[in-house]
């Protein structure tokens, strides 16, 4: 008879798994949220992510499902149903200070808002993603070995 061969499982604590960070917009959470035709792009860059944004981020889809019901796209329903799917994403907040944001905002003629993104990515040292012009190129331009090989 045989020694049956000893089974080890290591199992890493839970700090080796960390997903890594990702800071969102609102032009890349909309499409996920909304199922609009970028969603499908968005969804695959959010997967294994954890999501970052700045705190002023919690009302912004807010505002884009409150600009859809204006516009006849979806109804209020709809609209509660997207808030409940924005806060299962468990998106970490953090709070940013108007003039940092405001100093990034005057240099890349970005809104205030933007530059809070743009601000936090930095602060974080993790990638933006967004789907807003603007905003990206100023990320390009102004993010460490953003936008170079």
């Amino acid at each position: 008879m045989t020694t049956p061969t000893r089974l080890y499982v290591a199992e890493p604590a839970a700090h080796f798994d960390r997903r890594p960070r990702l800071v969102v917009d609102t032009s890349l959470l909309a499409a996920v949220l909304f199922a609009e035709e970028a969603a499908p792009q968005a969804a695959a860059l959010l997967e294994g992510r954890a999501l970052c944004a700045p705190a002023l981020a919690g009302l912004e889809p807010a505002n884009v499902a409150m600009n859809k019901i204006r516009r006849g796209m979806i109804d209020a329903a709809d609209a509660a149903d997207v808030l409940v799917r924005a806060d299962r994403l468990g998106i970490e907040r953090f709070e940013v200070a108007p003039r940092d944001a405001l100093a990034l905002a005057v240099r890349y003629g970005l809104s205030a808002y933007d530059a809070a993104y743009l601000w936090l990515a930095e602060h974080l040292e993790v990638p933006l993603a967004t789907f807003d012009a603007r905003l990206g190129e100023a990320a390009r331009r102004h993010l460490p070995g953003a936008g170079r090989p």
